[in-house]
């Protein structure tokens, strides 16, 4: 969501725009400048090298792109004149469920579009409304992510007060989780105002954004690993990552970890988690953040696991960037996974080309094969090597 990101000056003050993941205008690269640093990004000899030296991912775990599927302007109302993204994917009773974001003429709303096969949607329009003034989504409550629990919907959504000026309203810091409840997976969704689950904490790295992200059961309680931005003294940018928030009570507080899933000079924000059960190994897809300029998203990235509570930074590989994405050479957005019998579907967004602008966005759609494992050092893992149809069923 760089709804992304801050940018940052090169000339040392980063300025924040929040969100996409969230602060949302970039510098487009279609401009002189905008270029990302790793021209030779991907190989494990050749990583990703950074101008202010952030970690890079050594490894490749490569998606098969098949290309757009969902695209920005056509949207009810004109919800989605300006944009699509941030999508959360979710399959109930033979149908999926698309929520991304919508930017139309008053902000940015999550929105809904269907499927029975993941490539044809009909959108639906909007699910959540702003709040009321002086709330905290009253210029945006947007990134939906859902889970049900075996009785009604529960979802997790972002709110702001804060947005960038007309016409592009990007959502602004802090991002905040909030909570809304349905009977369906269709909804109509209740906005939950009562129930506040976490917030921002100062002096922790979670004290300028903690939004949403998946939330997976694991033995009697619950953990959502949710986005976090800080900054440290003397950095030019903020610092980004994912934290582990945890409740036995879907309707109730939540209790934040006290330390982060991986350090914060990760970069990284949003999370969507797949659990192999071959090799008894949690894959968790998320946004990394590049800089060159100013930062965008340049990256869907992987991290792997044998226990949720438990990850190391260096087991990490890049699954979709510029060099494996048909359409969009710069700037990939955040990650949705759905299982679909042997592969995996892997959302994500994206401006296309050599772009990096937060709006007029499309959504597009990879594929890995099942099962997954970890990329071994020393050769690039191409985890698809039947190329996903380009028409027709998934």
């Amino acid at each position: 969501m760089i709804r992304t990101p801050t940018i940052c000056a090169a000339v040392a003050v980063c300025t924040f725009f929040a969100i996409e993941s969230r602060s949302r205008e970039t510098t487009d690269a279609d401009s002189p400048g905008a270029e990302l640093c790793a021209a030779t990004a991907g190989s494990p000899t050749a990583p990703q090298k950074y101008s202010d030296r952030r970690p890079a991912a050594m490894l490749r775990m490569n998606a098969k792109d098949h290309g757009i599927v969902l695209r920005y302007g056509d949207g009810p109302g004109k919800c989605d004149m300006l944009g699509a993204r941030d999508v959360w994917v979710f399959e109930a009773d033979g149908t999926y469920y698309m929520h991304y974001d919508a930017a139309g003429p008053k902000g940015w709303l999550c929105s809904l579009a269907v499927s029975k096969d993941l490539v044809t949607w009909k959108k639906k329009g909007p699910i959540l409304d702003f709040g009321k003034p002086g709330q905290d989504d009253s210029k945006c409550a947007c990134y939906g992510v859902t889970y049900y629990d075996g009785k009604r919907w529960h979802m997790f959504y972002l709110g702001t007060p804060n947005t960038s000026r007309p016409p592009n309203r990007i959502p602004s810091f802090p991002y905040l989780t909030m909570k809304a409840k349905a009977k369906s997976p269709a909804g109509p969704w209740i906005k939950q105002k009562d129930i506040v689950p976490f917030r921002t904490k100062p002096n922790t790295y979670y004290s300028i954004t903690a939004s949403p992200g998946q939330v997976i059961k694991n033995g009697d309680e619950y953990l959502q690993f949710f986005s976090s931005t800080t900054r440290k003294p003397g950095n030019r940018c903020v610092q980004r990552t994912l934290g582990i928030a945890r409740t036995r009570n879907l309707d109730g507080p939540w209790t934040v970890d006290p330390e982060p899933v991986v350090p914060i000079e990760e970069q990284i924000e949003n999370s969507a988690i797949y659990f192999e059960k071959s090799n008894k190994t949690w894959f968790l897809f998320t946004n990394h953040i590049g800089i060159d300029r100013g930062e965008y998203t340049d990256a869907v990235w992987v991290y792997w696991s044998k226990d949720l509570n438990k990850w190391d930074p260096k087991n990490k590989a890049i699954v979709l960037d510029g060099q494996n994405c048909t359409w969009s050479k710069k700037c990939i957005g955040l990650p949705s996974v759905v299982q679909v019998g042997k592969r995996l579907a892997l959302f994500y967004d994206a401006p296309g080309g050599n772009s990096t602008s937060h709006m007029k966005r499309h959504v597009g759609l990879a594929w890995l094969d099942l099962p997954l494992s970890p990329p071994e050092k020393g050769a690039d893992k191409d985890a698809n090597q039947k190329k996903a149809p380009d028409k027709g069923n998934p």
